[in-house]
């Protein structure tokens, strides 16, 4: 196998990326100078050398703990649980939200081996058990995986003194009623409130 072929077989295996995008990325970085190809390197190589989790909630960080948590001007009572650190960007892009996070690790997907013991459950049980929480917010996505990750994280909440809310799912902003599923429009009348 050639040094292009691992590079394509390496890249394919990247979410999203198919055997010919990968095949286009070698060929692109194989047209720049072999600085960039040494730069790009170095930083995949720092990457796994200087990330790791957060002590506290599983987030992707370079400290001890990541920057929502160690900001003590959020607000350390209020903890959104996503499936994956990417979820937390998504989050933090509307700068509404002044809470911390707490990272899964995945979701429920039983038929991809993926079980209650393969996600960070435990450490949020934990969380809250030690005290200063007022609500937990479950922010998985709104695929059946999710919601039974959803429903799985509630269950286990359950008796604590906690408000488990789950975030609210309708229709988005410039959207039409005509194209969207019936199950976003229901879930969007559920979800509805009083305008003022």
């Amino acid at each position: 196998m050639s040094a292009i072929d691992d590079l394509v077989a390496e890249l394919s295996r990247l979410p999203t990326i198919g055997r010919k995008s990968a095949m286009r990325l070698t060929y692109h970085l194989l047209k720049q100078p072999p600085e960039q190809s040494k730069r790009l390197a170095a930083a995949l190589d720092t990457l796994t050398d200087r990330i790791r989790k957060c002590e506290r909630c599983h987030n992707l960080t370079e400290e001890p703990l990541c920057i929502p948590c160690a900001d003590a001007r959020r607000d350390q009572a209020l903890i959104c649980v996503v499936e994956e650190a990417a979820d937390i960007a998504a989050i933090e892009r509307t700068g509404e939200y002044r809470g911390v996070f707490h990272v899964l690790g995945g979701r429920l997907a039983p038929l991809d081996g993926v079980g209650p013991d393969d996600l960070a459950v435990a450490s949020l049980v934990a969380r809250v058990k030690g005290g200063g929480v007022r609500e937990v917010i479950v922010a998985t996505n709104p695929k059946l995986e999710g919601e039974a990750t959803a429903l799985y994280v509630q269950e286990q909440l359950t008796g604590l003194p906690v408000t488990v809310s789950r975030i609210a799912r309708g229709l988005p902003v410039g959207g039409d009623l005509e194209y969207a599923d019936g199950v976003t429009i229901a879930q969007a009348i559920a979800a509805r409130r009083a305008m003022t």
